[in-house]
């Protein structure tokens, strides 16, 4: 029924209570999740959730956030995109959050480096057709503009993919949907304060929705604070159902549908 289209189950503290969360997964009819990758050295780690549980899939990418690890190359991207249950391109993207703190002071200039890598993403994932899950945080021109620069600008779409765990505006949103994206939503819509996050839910169509809960991270009311997993997921499209004023069955239809559209196009049945 459901479809976590975004989870980091290989963190330890999820992979430790693997047979519990998957227990809990099936008791709340979350049927599937993709596994997250990002860094390179934790790949194989992740690819073999997805190649030991068949509700599982996989991703490789390096997060925009890495650093002091391996810097993958379009070669190095497409090596492991060609393996089995490997169906997307990142985690990547750009991230501008805490300058001050979180990056020591530095400037968006001296980011070149981040820039860099998404481009990398997008090119590994224009070569081979497979969709990119982006990470946009606090740089949303410059994640529309590069992604347009290498050519994912809708008509020129050879990947597509989601912006996920979505907290940009509307009018970053109506971007990335005239560009040929899904937007992704996390247990951030449930939280109280997160009315602007609900209004741009209530803009963004059925067809282009995804929902996830980013786990281990971002666990939704009524867990906020605790250990996410793919089991709450259910939480976020109630919300979802809430803000769209349909039904909780109806999102969950609707959302695994997409998910299917996006990631499994070029799959084997």
């Amino acid at each position: 029924m459901f479809t976590d289209s975004h989870c980091h189950l290989n963190m330890p503290e999820l992979l430790e209570q693997l047979g519990p969360i998957r227990a809990a997964m099936e008791q709340a009819k979350v049927d599937r999740a993709l596994c997250i990758c990002t860094t390179m050295e934790e790949f194989e780690g992740v690819h073999k959730l997805a190649t030991t549980y068949d509700n599982f899939w996989s991703t490789v990418g390096v997060h925009p956030d890495t650093e002091g690890l391996t810097e993958p190359s379009v070669d190095d991207l497409l090596e492991r995109a060609a393996r089995p249950r490997v169906i997307a391109i990142g985690e990547t993207g750009l991230d501008y959050y805490g300058m001050e703190d979180r990056k020591g002071g530095r400037t968006i200039a001296d980011l070149e480096w981040q820039r860099e890598r998404f481009r990398t993403h997008i090119r590994a994932a224009r070569a081979c057709e497979k969709p990119l899950v982006i990470h946009t945080r606090s740089a949303s021109a410059d994640t529309l503009s590069i992604l347009r620069e290498e050519g994912e600008n809708g008509p020129g779409n050879k990947a597509g993919g989601v912006f996920h765990c979505f907290t940009e505006t509307a009018e970053v949103a109506r971007a990335a949907l005239d560009m040929g994206f899904y937007i992704s939503f996390s247990g951030i819509v449930t939280f109280k304060k997160a009315q602007d996050l609900r209004d741009v839910a209530a803009f963004v169509p059925m067809d282009r929705i995804l929902i996830e809960t980013d786990s281990p991270y971002l666990a939704p009311v009524p867990y906020r604070g605790k250990t996410n997993n793919p089991s709450y997921v259910p939480y976020v499209a109630q919300e979802l159902a809430k803000v769209k004023n349909v039904s909780v069955e109806e999102i969950a239809r609707t959302t695994s549908q997409n998910f299917d559209e996006l990631f499994l196009r070029n799959e084997q049945a």
